[in-house]
């Protein structure tokens, strides 16, 4: 078993300390900032190393490689993006801290995600549609290493799936902008050029997410373990834990305790690291 190691900076003491601590053979360099620990094995006190120093790790088998995979699946808000979009679509009604409360309390699974949209929602009743245009091209912000792990999925065939709480107006550009196969969202409903505090057909709640997952997977023949899937919040649990790699991105505790890999501190780029 190899173990990866990355940060937004590795220090070669670190490194050092890791190999001796984990008993490792040698040291290979995967990218910037990103290492593997060969033939490493557990220690009680690695989590606790790596966490003072900021650096993220993760035990990959040694023949368990990018290629292996035919479908990765992400969550958007806080995910992909570096913000929760309804809560800045809230400011613009000046009610961001309301709003906010009610996702973080969901976020951390403490609120029933279909209840705490449809709360947050009926707060934008009568806001124009101009704000998501203007929430889109003014706090919209990809999270750093989303056009390199796009990229890198795409160099190795891999079908892409974003897949959202949030809502269509901001996947379908996302979509278009990174070139996912498939996006699947919230439609928020709008009349007359306001949003009318409702949401349109089927809402995408954490089962929607897992069974977006199941069907993308089915239509193409993937195997369960061939998938990848990507997210931070609560509501984003049976989709990683559905997918063959389950992965926490800068998540919550409870994503961390039941993700196959978590990420911290490196960026999204750092998901096909542990797997060059």
């Amino acid at each position: 078993m190899n173990l990866v190691i990355q940060g937004q900076k590795v220090e070669t003491r670190a490194l050092k300390d890791l190999a001796t601590l984990t008993g490792s053979e040698g040291i290979g360099r995967l990218g910037n900032n990103a290492f593997r620990l060969i033939d490493a094995k557990p220690h009680p006190d690695l989590a606790a190393y790596c966490d003072t120093h900021q650096l993220d790790f993760a035990f990959v088998p040694e023949d368990r490689h990018l290629n292996n995979f035919r479908l990765f699946v992400t969550d958007m808000d806080s995910t992909l993006i570096s913000i929760e979009c309804i809560d800045e679509i809230a400011d613009m009604q000046g009610l961001k801290t309301e709003v906010a409360a009610i996702t973080e309390a969901a976020m951390r699974g403490e609120l029933d995600f279909r209840e705490s949209l449809t709360r947050r929602v009926a707060l934008l009743e009568g806001l124009p549609e101009q704000a998501l245009a203007q929430v889109f091209k003014e706090r919209l912000r990809l999270n750093p290493g989303a056009e390199a792990m796009m990229a890198g999925l795409k160099n190795a065939g891999i079908v892409t799936v974003l897949v959202s709480g949030g809502f269509t107006y901001f996947t379908d550009r996302l979509q278009k902008q990174l070139g996912f196969d498939y996006a699947v969202a919230n439609q928020l409903e709008i009349r007359n050029g306001k949003l009318t505090g409702r949401v349109k057909g089927e809402v995408i709640d954490a089962e929607a997410k897992r069974h977006t997952l199941q069907l993308v997977r089915k239509h193409h023949g993937f195997a369960p373990e061939s998938v990848i899937a990507a997210g931070d919040g609560a509501n984003d649990l049976p989709m990683l834990t559905e997918a063959g790699i389950g992965i926490a991105y800068h998540a919550k505790a409870v994503v961390r305790m039941q993700a196959t890999h978590a990420i911290n501190h490196a960026g999204l780029d750092g998901i096909l690291r542990l797997f060059t």
